[in-house]
């Protein structure tokens, strides 16, 4: 990753076009923790690409996280589907952290589409269950934002969050499946889960939901204009809200389980997204 974290995305871009035939991609889509089968219901990919062939991407150290992009026709629309994301826990910058999504827009694309796994904190809410994020809470206490101000030509680092999580993408996913609750998702560093204190907490500030991602990918994208729908997959109920302990391997496998069905409903969803 150079000095220049806006530099590497568009260099990475540019290797992006030459490596897939397209000049220019419309949506990205980045999946998380056991989301990957997902990207096969998608569609065949048209092309795909090693992310360490792009640069500025390091290996995943989670095994639920691939190593590659692919790109995809969907409608008369090029997405890009990122299969894994790499997370600060890993021991990375919050520029390394959102470099895929720095890289999808500078490759053209204006909507961003992240998946996560996440502990359901608000009633109701079941492992195997997709859930829209309707706002978000950073408690990561970083910032892709944070440094050097963005170069000449980028917006202000002093971005507007007010809708970071866009209501008109939420509306057309509630189009396709009227039943998608919404809930505010916590964002914390991980790796290792939270206590039911913290649990505790986090309900009484509002979340819903809560992972290890997302949040500073939502930043970066809203930063350059992207418009964001962010969509958990419920692995586990959240600390000391189940009698069951938490395990890495429970929560795969619950995405895993779920990604033909999880696949289905982006395939139907990002054909409607103007």
């Amino acid at each position: 990753m150079t000095s220049d974290p806006y530099a590497a995305a568009a260099a990475s871009a540019a290797r992006l076009a030459e490596l897939t035939g397209r000049s220019r991609h419309d949506i990205a889509v980045v999946l998380g923790s056991g989301w990957a089968p997902a990207a096969d219901v998608l569609g065949q990919a048209d092309a795909q690409v090693a992310m360490a062939d792009l640069g500025g991407f390091p290996e995943p150290t989670v095994s639920s996280h691939g190593a590659v992009v692919r790109s995809v026709s969907i409608g008369e629309r090029a997405a890009l589907v990122f299969l894994g994301r790499v997370h600060l826990y890993e021991g990375h910058s919050p520029a390394t952290v959102v470099h895929a999504v720095r890289t999808a827009v500078a490759a053209g694309c204006q909507t961003v589409v992240l998946t996560n796994a996440a502990g359901g904190i608000q009633d109701g809410l079941q492992p195997g269950q997709p859930v829209l994020i309707s706002d978000h809470l950073n408690l990561t206490g970083r910032s892709p934002l944070t440094g050097p101000r963005p170069p000449k030509g980028y917006p202000s680092r002093f971005t507007d969050l007010t809708e970071l999580y866009s209501a008109r993408l939420r509306e057309v996913a509630r189009a396709v499946a009227p039943h998608l609750p919404e809930a505010v998702y916590a964002g914390l560093p991980g790796p290792h889960y939270e206590t039911p204190a913290e649990i505790r907490m986090l309900r009484g500030c509002g979340a819903g939901l809560v992972g290890m991602s997302t949040v500073l990918e939502a930043i970066a994208a809203k930063h350059l204009g992207a418009r964001v729908l962010g969509i958990s997959l419920v692995t586990n109920i959240a600390a000391g809200l189940s009698a069951e302990p938490l395990d890495h391997i429970d929560v795969v496998a619950t995405g895993q389980r779920a990604a033909a069905e999880l696949g289905g409903l982006l395939a139907s969803v990002l054909p409607r997204i103007g």
